[in-house]
């Protein structure tokens, strides 16, 4: 279950699916096509009308993200603890990044140096590339009556600067402001003006400059206050830009404009709760404005409210039926609760009001791939590259539609595109660099797509170091220099062309095609979160039909080992004593190609290892599940899924997972649902170890001054968080079957504060090379104990009574598996594979549902004792088991033999 957090190309929010929450605090964002257009009634009174918008923050906002993720799972996956999540989750829970449009208006109060005399500067805020109807409206703000102080001809100066300002003409309006102040250094109203041209200008310092002068000279300027609150948040000073708004509302208590501006730097700044508040208020003082009920439908979303979050969007569309961003939102929404035929119709009512919007072509590009629907997702992210040619999230997302697919020369094209483009954040960067790794992983493949399916071996031929930076999505600098690079394009299609006969459909192929869909489906999560994705249902129903397949050979050999036994002992009237336990080659470390490997170790390329010294082929448990990575790794070859012992000496150091229940404020759409079991979980571990550890591995003792007891009493995060004083993790246990008395550790629930109000409370999974070794040998028993249950007397058993032990020796190694969480992302969904693949080996076809709501991982992860978990489990598996045979045949290794069959097998059902 390890890569959960899934990654986000580009979401409206924060993404809580998965993925951390990243803001570009440098790059932004003023738009370029303010209006502020001046008209005069009289010589005492000026009306400035707004159009256009200067930026709050930057638009890059990001979830969990779950998941660029790109998660495609269908049972989940938990992410690399180093990596630099923005979200996605996999491919699943890749969403859209671009902020929904701000209405903000500022208006200007402020006194001239004599007497009671107003002036009102009025301009609005949005967020980049986002125009929308409400943006677009005219509103009017009425300039008071102008100063005796002052003369006509300062004012139809300041009027003037304005309309330069409308106009875009940001230097010639800079050049009146100056002449100006020039005359009069500390006149407000020209400060604002400089300070607005230097903002849209992205002169982000000069602007705070000019709005601190202006309140300097007048503290009551509460648009001063205003506008640099707003340039703060632009440059991602959160705290300062939230002071400004809130000293700007002591002027308007009752402003729904600073509301509505102060609310969404708050949701921009992920203090969700702050801008539910805000936004809230603001809604019930202007209950039009369509633009905060979007934002108030987003930031109820990131703290779970998803009821509540879909009428606010609701409201917004009653409110403007062409509100395209809040369709957007709303699209997101329900991508993210997992109903993709409520998203796709929104998509569709936004592209019939804007044919051209390319966000809504980008948005239903994510969903399509994280549905299976590469091919169909490629058309919609082409027609939004057309109208929008730079868009780097589609590029990539293009990218990994064409690798996945097989169409390696498209693919190519695109990763090298979208490493040539210049970026302004380093969430895009990050995209870059996964496009490096990208473009390396898909001319290895092409390279072996004609050859023999068991000969591609990421695990084996991929240098670990790539693997590790890859998996970390850190920069490829080092990578370029120390690591051995693939050949170019050209060479690797002379032999990586896929040829026809790989996609020629014959009535074999069709036949295994549907038994794998119906079984594949069965890893599906009913849960919030979980996209149902075909091309995973395949990649899940092939894999575990080839595993049952190889494991039967596999338990025939023992088999016939056991009846030969049988035969002496009757020959020599003496029984021969049978052996105990089954020799498996080790598998605790290394591997072909691994700098960590030995001589003596076997690649997982062939599946089945030699047990010499028996004469006779075996299967260890290393070699079951590298048969799932392996269709894992070509199914979706945007995640990286490797085995973690297989990456560079770094995993001397722990490289684990890291599954976010709680971001901040945020309520993470996959995994909050387990959040009250943790968090008893965790209690449960304090009271029994009556310590905890801090960041630095230290224990901290809570056995004093009544902390036991109240830990007994603590009902959230800040609670245990208060007791216990610090960041701090614990480890759970798992109980060894192979060494009765033992524990093994499990998993660690972390604490760690963020911000004032945030927590990121989470599980996080090391692996470290003791831990390894350890759970290397329980899986190692526990896998052994299936193959004595099954290849004795039970061998061939279509009796279900009978194969009793045998089915609860495969939940006991799953329980292991899922708490060993060896891949670097895909455990989860991998571990109920082979759990479907070795049922199917012993004649056990599972024909019904995961109960709604229910995470199978998150079941072994949250319980001590693996007989505990079986208990859970059977509840609701065993009475939806059928005994079958129908699994034998056709082979899957031979009907599928090349690597170019097995991916035109995974993207044939959406031609």
């Amino acid at each position: 279950m390890e890569s959960r957090s899934s990654m986000s190309l580009s979401g409206s929010g924060p993404h809580t699916n998965g993925q951390s929450i990243e803001t570009n605090k440098n790059s932004d964002i003023l738009s370029d096509e303010s209006k502020f257009f001046s008209t005069s009634k009289d010589k005492s009174e000026i009306h400035i009308e707004s159009r256009d918008n200067i930026d709050s923050c930057n638009g890059l906002c990001d979830k969990a993200q779950e998941n660029t993720n790109s998660e495609s799972e269908m049972n989940g996956s938990h992410d690399i603890v180093d990596k630099l999540s923005y979200e996605s989750d996999s491919c699943s829970d890749l969403s859209d990044t671009s902020e929904p449009c701000s209405k903000l208006s500022m208006v200007c109060n402020s006194s001239s140096n004599t007497t009671d005399t107003r002036r009102k500067l009025s301009f609005k805020s949005d967020i980049p590339n986002e125009i929308t109807e409400d943006a677009k409206r005219n509103k009017k703000f009425c300039v008071a009556r102008i100063s005796k102080s002052k003369s006509i001809s300062v004012d139809f100066r300041l009027s003037r600067g304005i309309a330069q300002v409308n106009e875009g003409k940001y230097a010639q309006a800079i050049s009146i402001f100056d002449q100006i102040l020039k005359e009069d250094p500390t006149y407000p109203e020209a400060l604002i003006g400089r300070g607005t041209a230097h903002a849209f200008q992205r002169e982000l310092e000069a602007a705070i400059a000019d709005f601190t002068k202006a309140i300097q000279s007048n503290p009551s300027a509460g648009e001063a206050w205003k506008r640099r609150g707003q340039a703060r948040a632009a440059l991602g000073e959160s705290v300062e830009a939230i002071d400004d708004l809130t000293n700007a509302l002591e002027f308007e208590p009752n402003s729904a404009d600073i509301l509505h501006e102060r609310g969404i730097v708050s949701f921009k700044f992920k203090n969700f709760y702050a801008a539910v508040e805000d936004l809230s208020t603001c809604v019930n003082l202007d209950k039009d404005n369509a633009s905060a009920h979007t934002y108030l439908g987003l930031a109820l979303s990131s703290i779970g409210e998803y009821t509540k979050a879909e009428e606010a969007h609701m409201k917004s569309i009653q409110l403007d039926q062409n509100f395209l961003e809040a369709w957007a939102h709303l699209t997101q929404l329900y991508q993210d609760l997992a109903n993709p035929k409520k998203a796709l119709e929104c998509l569709q009512q936004v592209l019939e009001i804007d044919g051209r919007f390319a966000r809504a072509y980008h948005l239903r590009g994510i969903l399509l791939h994280g549905m299976g629907e590469h091919r169909k997702a490629i058309k919609d992210l082409s027609t939004g590259l057309s109208i929008e040619n730079d868009n780097i999230e589609s590029l990539y997302l293009r990218a990994s539609c064409h690798h996945a697919v097989g169409e390696y020369r498209e693919a190519v094209k695109d990763y090298d595109a979208a490493l040539d483009l210049e970026l302004d954040s380093m969430e895009k960067f990050v995209l870059q660099c996964l496009a490096f790794y990208q473009k390396e992983i898909a001319l290895y493949t092409a390279s072996k797509i004609n050859s023999e399916f068991c000969w591609f071996d990421i695990d084996g031929d991929i240098d670990p170091l790539f693997k590790e930076y890859w998996c970390k999505r850190l920069h490829p600098k080092n990578v370029c220099e120390k690591v051995f690079r693939q050949p170019p394009l050209r060479e690797s299609l002379k032999k990586g062309k896929l040829r026809k006969q790989d996609f020629s459909v014959t009535k074999q192929k069709t036949a295994l095609l549907q038994v794998a869909d119906s079984i594949g489906s069965k890893i599906q999560y009913d849960c919030p979160g979980f996209l149902p994705n075909r091309r995973q249902h395949r990649m899940a129903g092939l894999a575990a039909i080839e595993i049952a397949q190889k494991v039967s050979k596999a338990w025939r050999s023992l088999q016939t080992e056991w009846k030969h036994s049988n035969k002496s002992t009757s020959k020599h009237g003496k029984k021969a004593r049978r052996r105990e336990r089954i020799n498996f080659p080790s598998h605790n470390r290394g591997g072909a190609g691994c700098s960590t490997s030995s001589s003596s170790e076997t690649s997982t390329s062939y599946g089945i290892a030699e047990d010499r010294s028996w004469g006779r082929s075996v299967m260890s448990w290393v070699d079951v599940y590298s048969l799932a990575v392996k269709w894992r790794q070509v199914s979706e070859p945007c995640d990286p899924v490797v085995w973690i012992n297989k990456l560079s000496e770094e995993f001397n150091s722990g490289f684990g997972s890291h599954t976010p229940l709680i971001l901040g404020q945020a309520k993470v759409v996959r995994y909050f649902p387990n959040y009250e079991r943790t968090l008893d979980v965790a209690k449960t571990v304090i009271m029994d170890k009556s310590y905890v550890y801090n960041k630095a591995d230290e224990v901290i003792d809570l056995s004093k001054d009544g902390k036991l007891e109240d830990i007994i009493h603590a009902r959230s995060c800040s609670d245990l968080y208060r007791i216990v004083g610090e960041d701090f993790w614990l480890a759970t246990w798992c109980n060894s079957t192979a060494f009765e008395g033992k524990r093994l550790e499990g998993t660690r629930i972390t604490l760690v504060k963020i911000g004032e109000q945030g927590f990121d409370f989470a599980i996080r999974t090391p692996c470290t090379p003791s831990r390894w070794d350890e759970f290397d040998a329980e899986m190692k028993a526990a896998w052994e104990a299936i193959c004595n249950a099954y290849c004795g007397e039970n061998y061939g058993s279509t009796d279900f009574n009978v194969l009793g032990n045998v089915r609860d020796a495969i939940l006991r190694m799953t329980y292991y598996w899922y708490n060993f969480m060896p891949l670097s992302r895909g455990s989860a969904v991998l571990g109920f594979v082979v759990m479907l693949g070795l049922l199917l080996a012993a004649n056990m076809e599972f024909t019904g549902k995961i109960p709604q709501g229910l995470q199978v991982d998150w079941e072994a992860i949250l319980n001590s004792d693996p007989n505990s978990f079986v208990d859970s489990v059977k509840s609701w598996l065993y009475p939806s088991l059928k005994v079958t045979t129908s699994w034998k045949d056709p082979d899957v290794t031979s009907t599928f033999a090349t690597t170019g069959s097995v991916v035109a097998a995974l993207s044939s059902y959406d031609d």
